[in-house]
């Protein structure tokens, strides 16, 4: 058998002219070369080898392969640098391009052909003497469905008529993988979702201790991105090196943590007898961080400085993204299950339906790509996610707030579920909700004429005291502003189109981070816990920056004053005598105003 294979010049490529090689054929063996194709016969072929059809890609240096002999379906290269069809699929480089292939005109079928032949086609190629076939998907399930079963198949006997059947052993191989992940990956989701409902209803507690254990995952698997990456230079080199990152991570949770338990403490008066621990917290804290500094200097290489510098600022970073981000989780959980329980399925039903909107409708409204860091990402996936998303907060948020496991908040720390009863915040009760005539000011009329509800407001004669829904037509009225009135909405959904927004706008980019850092060290998942997923950084990438922002919006928009009267009472008796008398005068004063 002969092989050719020639190195073509593409748009922007490398090199010039080709080269060939010889294989012997039998036992012996001579070398055939070929000249250098003119420039405009230089689209046709990066690597040529004896074949049964002739394949090109566009638009990008590229290699292809014409492989086979008489009678012989095994694809054989010569040289190095050379890879197989299926290996170039799976190269990122390859990914999105176009293919041509040739074939016997008048047939429509690929047939075998000796490698002299093989050579002369690629000679006339641009002369018109075959046909080029553009290797979109109908073109091909076109060419599949004339050939003859015995020649849809590379010439091994396999093949069909229909998709299955025009799709070579390689692809029908990676069709059933992708099958096969899709089902591992629904069969992991449910059991993750069957578990998290598990722990929501078994208690504030558990769920707190749930949030701890992911941030200790979530740690290792970032930490050991770099770890496995150096290797080389840590091992017998740098003592202490992860001993050193899990110290800087207890003293940062232990001081999020205790300030969150002490926090607690101070709202609830049955544990005011345990805030004489509350002045210990600080100096702990500032002594844990005391020798942490000192063992991480004291432990510094000569030869190694700017590497443990560069891993202290990783430390740093991936400190910043788990514990600093999800300081406060746990006020979300105990300021009601509903600030907790809503944002993280709002991440999920947006991951979920990009995904799906993006496998439906990728690249075929928007071929623009949407970002470079993740290239698989596609516009119809972002923006049908996020209209899902919007959708699925407005409902949700409407079932939930009509449950007081969700909306009522808690300061007790109880190991065993007990039902939940408190006076329920106004955003949980149905009300008739009246939007601020301002909002609509920004945006252009017609499209808030558009908005289902919205009423023109006009004004009478000019006279603003005097105003009326605007009549068509009558003269006397001239517009105002608009109003809208939603009746029987729960105003927490308005609050949860807020979130769903967020969700699908902002934290989305979490996970093209997450993404970034996968790249950069040349991963593919962060880790393998979750069969069909990886780690738990690749899940929850996006949680990070919407469990902040939750309470951000909480503190911001819903309890905009943290004050209780516990708190009061603690802070009352930190005072000195002369102050808690000024106080009670100044408690009568208000009270005898009112």
């Amino acid at each position: 058998m002969q092989s050719f294979r020639r190195r073509r010049t593409g748009s922007g490529g490398a090199g010039t002219g080709g080269a060939a090689a010889a294989a012997g054929t039998g036992g012996g063996g001579g070398g055939i070369s070929s000249p250098s194709p003119s420039p405009s016969r230089k689209r046709g072929l990066g690597h040529l080898t004896g074949s049964a059809s002739l394949v090109t890609r566009s638009s990008i240096p590229r290699t292809v392969r014409v492989s086979g002999s008489q009678g012989s379906t095994t694809n054989q290269s010569v040289g190095t640098g050379v890879r197989s069809l299926a290996e170039a699929e799976s190269d990122f480089s390859m990914r999105g391009s176009s293919s041509v292939s040739v074939v016997n005109r008048g047939t429509n079928t690929v047939s075998g052909v000796s490698p002299t032949d093989a050579l002369e086609r690629y000679r006339s190629f641009n002369a018109g003497e075959e046909e080029a076939l553009v290797g979109s998907s109908e073109a091909r399930r076109a060419r599949a469905h004339d050939a003859e079963p015995a020649d849809i198949g590379g010439g091994d006997g396999g093949g069909g008529v229909g998709p299955r059947g025009a799709m070579g052993k390689d692809a029908v191989a990676k069709d059933e993988r992708r099958a096969s992940k899709f089902f591992i990956r629904a069969a992991s989701g449910l059991i993750l979702v069957s578990g998290f409902s598990l722990v929501l209803f078994s208690g504030h507690v558990y769920i707190c201790a749930l949030v701890a254990l992911v941030e200790i995952f979530l740690f290792r698997e970032l930490v050991k991105v770099r770890y496995n990456t150096f290797f080389h230079i840590i091992e017998d080199t740098i003592p202490m090196f992860r001993t050193t990152q899990w110290l800087w991570f207890c003293v940062a949770i232990f001081y999020t943590y205790s300030d969150f338990v002490f926090d607690v403490i101070k709202s609830n008066t049955a544990l005011h007898y345990l805030l004489i621990y509350d002045k210990l917290q600080t100096p702990l804290a500032f002594a844990l961080y005391s020798g942490t500094f000192i063992i991480t200097i004291a432990t510094m290489q000569t030869g190694h400085i700017k590497f443990q510098l560069n891993q202290l600022c990783w430390t740093i970073v991936v400190l910043c993204l788990t514990v600093g981000q999800l300081k406060y989780v746990m006020h979300n959980v105990y300021n009601g299950l509903f600030w907790f329980a809503l944002p993280l399925m709002l991440v999920i039903t947006n991951d979920c339906f990009a995904y799906i909107c993006g496998m439906l409708c990728g690249r075929k409204f928007i071929r623009r790509p949407f970002i470079a860091l993740s290239p698989n990402k596609t516009w119809e996936g972002f923006i049908g996610g996020a209209i899902f998303t919007i959708i699925m907060g407005w409902y949700l948020s409407r079932i939930m707030a009509h449950f007081t496991w969700f909306t009522c908040p808690t300061n007790q720390f109880r190991l065993l579920p007990e039902r939940l009863e408190c006076e329920l915040d106004p955003i949980f009760l149905e009300a008739s909700s009246i939007f601020n005539p301002q909002v609509f000011e920004i945006i252009p009329d017609a499209f808030t004429k558009m908005i289902p509800g919205i009423v023109d407001i006009c004004a009478v004669d000019g006279d603003a005291a005097i105003l009326t829904p605007c009549i068509s037509g009558e003269e006397t009225h001239t517009h105002h502003h608009f109003e809208l009135v939603l009746k029987n909405v729960f105003p927490v959904q308005i609050h949860a189109l807020g979130l769903a927004a967020f969700a699908s706008l902002v934290a989305p980019f979490g996970g093209f981070l997450a993404s970034a850092i996968k790249r950069a060290y040349g991963i593919k998942d962060f880790d393998s816990i979750i069969p069909g997923h990886g780690g738990l950084m690749d899940r929850l990438d996006c949680q990070f920056m919407m469990a902040l922002f939750t309470w951000v919006h909480y503190n911001t928009f819903v309890k905009m004053a943290t004050i209780s009267v516990p708190k009061m009472i603690y802070m009352y008796s930190l005072m000195k005598e002369s102050e808690q008398k000024e106080f009670l005068e100044r408690i009568m004063e208000l009270s005898e105003k009112k």
